[in-house]
């Protein structure tokens, strides 16, 4: 199993890379991700949260299967948009309602190189579009107003925080 790294720690404000090589280390480092975020009980991972900068997150929702997602891009978001509650493995226990698109398009590869387009809604839509913020070193309290981030952030744990 793989460590989640926490707010404070610097890999998390970082982008990540893209990932050339779909080799077995792929698929291998994606199995591990799944199950570090199993035993962290969340629905989402990002290579950063496991302090690899790479272009690569895991995500298992209930009702769909569980996703791998290599080198992805958004093609598109719809105008629509919903508030609903996030949460963060790297910052446990915080929660804040945001505003996204209800709709995206979606383009990637899986771990094993093979490239698929998806079109996602709702719960899933905003999942990715979590996770896609964890590969451009953006959290979701960066999305919330100063006021809100600072009273969330005051609950969490000050003296870890390194977020000005």
């Amino acid at each position: 199993m793989l460590k989640i790294i926490t707010l404070g720690n610097e890999l998390l404000r970082k982008p990540s890379a893209t990932i050339a090589d779909f080799d077995k280390g792929l698929e291998t480092f994606s199995q591990a991700m799944l199950e570090t975020m199993y035993r962290g009980n969340g629905i989402g991972l990002a290579g950063p949260q496991v302090g690899e900068l790479k272009r690569i997150f895991v995500m298992h929702v209930a009702g769909d299967k569980p996703r791998v997602f290599v080198n992805p891009e958004i093609l598109q978001t719809s105008i629509e948009l919903v508030s609903y509650e996030e949460g963060c493995l790297s910052i446990p226990g915080a929660y804040a309602d945001l505003t996204r698109p209800e709709k995206i398009t979606i383009q990637a590869w899986n771990e094993q190189g093979k490239p698929f387009t998806l079109d996602a809604e709702g719960f899933l839509a905003r999942v990715i579009q979590h996770e896609m913020d964890h590969l451009k070193g953006v959290l979701f309290i960066d999305h919330l107003e100063e006021k809100r981030r600072k009273r969330l952030l005051n609950t969490y744990s000050p003296q870890e925080l390194l977020y000005k």
